[in-house]
């Protein structure tokens, strides 16, 4: 009766519903804040997971909890910024993927987290419209970067947050280019063979966790004073900065 609820032979049940029940938290987090959540994901997934089953399961994950965040919040999307970050992302994705195994990870999220740091409190000219080669790089950087260290939230965040984005319009327009890069990275790591018919139950039960973590990080969000969410923004930048600093420079 119950044949289509299997596990991947490297999941726990234990596991799988910590799984579960982090997705929603985590979707809530990235829902309210902008971020965040795909990092916590990853260091969670991590914990429990080999290294191998890490990036392309977090991938469908965070597919799924972006695309509810798009769906519920579609009213702010910026598609002009979404179609040019596309486009570099195509372009990272078919880059990163064969060389991804190549870049040393500490290395990369070294240079993620000082990038991230001067994005976010550099000092910058006053915000103005980006241009299609800032967002067509932008998306290829990222992308890459994908390939390598799984989540890259934090770096497309800064990405958005430097042109000046009201909240809504960030963590929607934030949540519509994950969802492409995050497909894009699907589809790549498919055709380098990772079995993903093994994990839908799973995945489908994080998926559906996320969504309704989604709902209830979006409903804070909007009524939440545009003062405190900067504020927030800020500090869990810092915050997700230095847990990649201390991964990069720790013995």
């Amino acid at each position: 009766m119950f044949e289509f609820i299997t596990l991947p032979p490297e999941v726990t049940h234990a596991f799988a519903i910590v799984l579960v029940i982090a997705s929603f938290f985590t979707s809530a987090l990235t829902s309210a804040m902008g971020l965040g959540g795909g990092v916590a994901m990853l260091a969670i997934m991590a914990a429990g997971l080999p290294v191998s089953s890490v990036l392309p399961a977090h991938g469908i994950v965070q597919m799924g909890s972006n695309l509810g965040r798009t769906v519920i919040q579609r009213q702010y999307v910026i598609w002009p910024l979404v179609l040019w970050f596309s486009i570099g992302s195509v372009i990272g994705i078919a880059l990163g993927s064969p060389v991804a195994a190549y870049i040393p990870e500490r290395g990369a999220k070294l240079l993620l987290a000082v990038f991230i740091l001067w994005a976010v409190f550099g000092k910058k000219p006053p915000p103005s419209p980006p241009g299609k080669p800032y967002l067509i790089a932008g998306g290829a950087l990222t992308s890459f970067a994908t390939m390598i260290v799984g989540a890259t939230g934090p770096l497309v965040a800064a990405l958005l947050a430097a042109i000046g984005l009201t909240k809504q319009r960030l963590v929607a327009t934030h949540a519509t280019c994950l969802s492409i890069q995050h497909g894009l990275k699907i589809l790549a790591f498919g055709v380098l063979g990772f079995a993903y018919a093994q994990w839908a139950f799973l995945l489908a039960c994080m998926i559906a966790s996320g969504v309704l973590g989604t709902y209830a990080g979006t409903r804070l969000l909007d009524n939440m004073p545009e003062r405190y969410f900067r504020l927030g923004f800020r500090i869990t930048m810092a915050l997700l900065c230095a847990q990649m600093l201390w991964q990069a420079l720790a013995p």
